[in-house]
């Protein structure tokens, strides 16, 4: 499923997990920097249906894991 987002700046087709799989691909120094924010999308990665997580690209759930391994990570 593509989704197209209406902005006059932007004009741009995103797939499903984008976004989430832009975030998680952010360095981690930056996440160090957001370490509430990072415990929270753990939280909520390590909580996604498997049905939801099926839907991702190919690789995203070894992307996924990634995110919720990294040092500092409360899981």
């Amino acid at each position: 499923m593509r989704l197209l987002l209406e902005d006059p700046l932007l004009d741009a087709y995103f797939y499903a997990g984008d976004l989430l799989l832009a975030a998680v691909n952010a360095p981690a120094f930056d996440w160090s920097l957001l370490s509430d924010l990072g415990a929270r999308l753990r939280t909520v990665i390590t909580t996604l249906p498997e049905a939801a997580a099926a839907d991702l690209p190919r690789g995203a759930a070894e992307e996924l894991a990634r995110f919720v391994a990294r040092p500092g990570s409360s899981h």
